[in-house]
């Protein structure tokens, strides 16, 4: 394709760049739309693949008849089968009618599968079906369908990996695969991060009547070398955070830091364990790690609270000894006891013994009732200050003492 063709197809679709990979991608993207074959975009999270089968549609001979562009990672895994392939009355909960489904309603035009490597096994085989046939069976229903469709699918995941870990179906792959176009990533596109950036900024200004923002040759600099993980659409929340919130409208190189990551080198965005060997393959298993070490710090918090109470049960023993026994530290401190008299007002001794002796219950509820009233006897019924010396809001007293059945 000769350039001005190339940069009429850019005008249309409003795509800033020109980097060789991304004019690559748009030139197979035009010599395949006449066709229908199946075309597998490939790309990371935030390149902009949603644009590609746009350009296939619509340089298509079905580019009049319906264009439906499906999210397969937001449906979830129980109406997805319904969603794309339809259902009959009453096949399930909530099924007051029929459905067509996607591939019913999209019958003679394009639909585009965008990350279609979350597809669940069994819709994988449904798919799989329709891309060999064009046949399907409604959810619920025993008549097979027939539909013309144009599949254009897109996926940031790896899908040999994928292959390798059952998680995606290798014949369905190669199905999909047919023509593969690769959206390079931001990273690789060199000056197409200025061009884009000076498009944010443009957008910006006159969207809301704010004053143009520039970059200083070293914020360039540190723009060029920045790996950008979140690619395009990470681009364009850092320039609107840099028109809103930057006093100055030439960004300098100090003041771009404040936006941008120090770690030139990263294309990965932050992880919960930066030190450790432990790659974790789902949030299933950092909550059994929190879990776990929940659990042993319960355990350390049990062990010390039981190693306390027979220090305070060792204390108290001590100070019932009879006399000319040795008394703790704790009790050597305070005036001689009054001698031995029958039973009279408690001793300094037994004073001390009920000072340091402990709960019997160590619930962690009768605890807490214990330090609230203890605080608000100290502080004379005040609620304010007693909130103030446990260290909690005012609304989180009030709270545990209705909890404890101190209003009353």
């Amino acid at each position: 394709m000769n350039t001005t063709e190339l940069q009429k197809v850019k005008q249309r679709y409003n795509i800033v760049g020109n980097c060789d990979g991304l004019n690559r991608a748009i030139d197979v993207a035009l010599q395949v739309a006449p066709t229908d074959l199946s075309v597998l975009i490939i790309g990371e999270s935030g390149v902009g693949k949603e644009i590609i089968p746009r350009i296939i549609h619509d340089n298509s001979p079905r580019r009049r008849e319906k264009y439906f562009a499906i999210n397969c990672g937001s449906i979830p895994e129980g109406t997805i089968d319904s969603e794309l392939f339809g259902h009959e009355k009453g096949s399930f909960t909530g099924a007051i009618g029929e459905s067509e489904g996607y591939f019913g309603v999209a019958n003679k035009g394009t639909i585009f599968l965008d990350e279609v490597g979350e597809l669940p096994m069994a819709t994988q085989a449904r798919l799989l079906r329709v891309l060999e046939t064009g046949e399907y069976i409604r959810v619920g229903g025993q008549k097979i369908m027939k539909t013309d469709v144009r599949i254009v699918a897109a996926t940031n995941v790896n899908m040999r990996k994928a292959i390798s870990e059952g998680r995606f179906r290798e014949d369905l792959y190669y199905r999909l695969n047919t023509i593969p176009i690769q959206i390079p990533p931001l990273r690789d596109r060199g000056e197409d991060i200025l061009l884009l950036f000076r498009l944010f900024a443009m957008q910006m200004a006159e969207k809301y009547h704010l004053p143009k923002i520039t970059l200083s040759d070293e914020a360039k600099s540190t723009m060029l070398k920045y790996k950008w993980p979140g690619n395009v659409r990470q681009l364009k929340n850092i320039t609107e955070q840099m028109s809103v919130l930057s006093r100055e409208r030439e960004i300098s190189g100090e003041a771009i830091h404040k936006f941008i990551p120090e770690d030139t080198e990263s294309t990965q965005l932050a992880t919960l364990n930066t030190t450790g060997s432990h790659s974790y393959e789902s949030e299933r298993e950092i909550l059994y790690k929190i879990l776990y070490e929940l659990r042993g710090n319960v355990s350390d918090l049990r062990r010390e609270m039981n190693n306390l109470r027979k220090q305070l049960d060792t204390a108290h023993n001590a100070t019932v000894t009879p006399a000319g026994t040795n008394l703790p530290s704790i009790i050597a401190e305070q005036p001689a006891p009054i001698p031995p008299t029958p039973r009279t007002s408690p001793t300094v001794q037994d004073a001390v013994a009920e000072e340091i002796s402990e709960p019997e219950s160590l619930n962690l509820e009768d605890i807490g009732r214990q330090m609230v009233e203890k605080a608000l006897d100290r502080n004379g019924g005040n609620r304010k200050k007693a909130a103030q010396e446990l260290g909690i809001s005012d609304r989180t007293l009030y709270r545990r003492i209705k909890q404890y059945g101190l209003d009353k």
